[in-house]
């Protein structure tokens, strides 16, 4: 049975907001006592955050689906719904975040560092939030958002201090069960560790870890064996420890060989080249192994290697080499930043950004592509016709109709907006106001009209002239 799970495809799906309501307070003797339709509450966030108790990511890979709460949708009384609750799932401390391409969305090191995954739609704005000097009685209300959905891929890179490397049953598990209390599965047939196992080291007053990693073989950088599976085990690691077995029954390896494999293993891999190393030569109990280690020792020192002969059957060197472990991790952490965060990449939008584009594609079909134009289309209920006029409206002055007609949009031409899999498409007929020719004053109710004096109509036409230059210079409160 599975136990460590160091890759998964994880599909997430942030929670939908909720719709907003139309709704008109209505009491004895106010039967029409204006918009009270409340906003609908936000969609949870899916959220991955670095718990340092976790250690594989086996629950995602039995569980890979996972899906926050919706939010409530809101009510008359100017009742806004409630927020739906965030997702948070652990991962280990190392954890990569990438996305279908392959591409790192984020980093995530050290404890409490998180990363929203998938963001929960918005609420929609209920009729009493839409209401305005024009709109006194909107008849309608926004709807949620749906949330984000995102199919990521989860790859665990352990953080130790020190990473053991060489070939299978070089001894590094034997190794690492002698300078710590870890206890991992040992024996004498290759690939005996299947997964990388940690330990913790203390040498007088410095404590580190000790990653184990699975045994390596000729190919490993290009995935033969255990391959690419483990290599990225070595990345976060300070200290690359080499352990040479000095006994082996194989004829044509020796410890200077398998060293030059595992180095260039590492080369192909890449990104390791400023790690400091050590080597150590292991099973030096053997009779045979002890005259082997002192016959490569000078090639080896030649080479610039910190050298120990050590035997982890009989316990033979490992306190020298404890020590010297030790000191190497000090200088590493002491080059280090003191905080190590986490690293998330940020795709800023260009300064000339209008916000949205417009292309013809082969079937002569006009595609509008944007976040606001995308948003509103996901807003509208399309079997309310001021609804319908309202987005009309909004688009218009973000310049979606003079970007169509730029574009060589005429009027009965078809126009998507969206994505070709969800997309709202309709046959274009270019206006002065969109939909206000068919909605007249579109929003008001007149039955809560009465006669204005000359003061209150010029402060309505104020307003409307300054709601009119907020949403021109971009202003967008929904």
């Amino acid at each position: 049975m599975t136990t460590f799970v160091d890759r998964v495809e994880l599909h997430v799906a942030a929670g939908n907001g909720g719709h907003g309501c139309a709704s008109v307070h209505r009491e004895k003797f106010k039967p029409l006592g204006g918009p009270d339709g409340g906003n609908g509450g936000r969609g949870g966030d899916v959220i991955l955050t670095v718990d340092q108790s976790v250690t594989t990511l086996l629950e995602y890979h039995h569980s890979p689906h996972r899906k926050a709460t919706n939010g409530k949708p809101g009510e008359g009384g100017n009742r806004s719904g409630k927020d739906g609750q965030d997702l948070v799932l652990p991962v280990p401390d190392g954890t990569v975040v990438l996305d279908g391409a392959g591409n790192v969305l984020a980093d995530l090191v050290g404890h409490g560092t998180s990363y929203v995954a998938a963001q929960g739609g918005r609420g929609g704005l209920g009729n009493a939030a839409l209401a305005s000097a024009r709109r006194k009685a909107p008849g309608f209300a926004l709807l949620g958002v749906p949330g984000g959905l995102q199919d990521i891929v989860l790859e665990l890179k352990t953080v130790a201090d020190v990473a053991l490397v060489g070939y299978p049953s070089a001894g590094k598990s034997s190794l690492i069960s002698v300078l710590s209390a870890a206890k991992p599965k040992i024996a004498d047939y290759p690939f005996t560790t299947l997964v990388p196992n940690l330990g913790v080291v203390t040498a007088g007053s410095t404590v580190y870890t000790i990653a184990d990693v699975p045994g390596l073989i000729p190919g490993a950088s290009q995935g033969k064996g255990l391959g690419l599976e483990f290599l990225r085990h070595v990345e976060r690691c300070s200290v690359l420890v080499h352990v040479l077995d000095t006994a082996t029954l194989e004829s044509d390896r020796d410890p200077l060989s398998d060293l030059d494999m595992i180095e260039e293993e590492l080369k192909q891999y890449g990104g390791l080249d400023n790690r400091p190393r050590m080597v150590v030569l292991n099973k030096i109990d053997v009779p045979d192994g002890k005259d082997l280690a002192e016959f490569v020792r000078p090639d080896l020192e030649a080479r610039g290697y910190q050298v120990f002969e050590v035997s982890a059957v009989a316990h033979l060197g490992l306190k020298e080499l404890s020590f010297a472990l030790a000191d190497l991790v000090g200088k590493a952490r002491a080059a280090k930043p003191k905080e190590e965060e986490t690293r998330i990449v940020i795709r800023p939008k260009a300064v000339d950004d209008a916000g949205f584009t417009v292309v013809q594609e082969e079937d002569g079909l006009f595609r509008v592509r944007g976040e606001k134009p995308e948003r509103w289309i996901r807003q509208t209920d399309f079997s309310n016709d001021e609804a319908v006029g309202y987005l009309a409206d909004r688009l218009n002055r973000l310049g979606v109709e003079e970007q169509l007609m730029k574009a060589g949009a005429r009027s009965g031409d078809g126009v998507a907006i969206g994505p070709e899999d969800n997309a709202v498409v309709f046959d274009w007929e270019p206006t002065v106001m969109a939909g206000a020719e068919m909605l007249g004053r579109r929003g008001e109710d007149h039955r809560f009209e009465a006669p204005r004096p000359a003061t209150q109509r010029r402060r309505d036409r104020e307003a409307e002239r300054d709601d009119a230059q907020r949403e021109f210079e971009g202003f967008d409160p929904f």
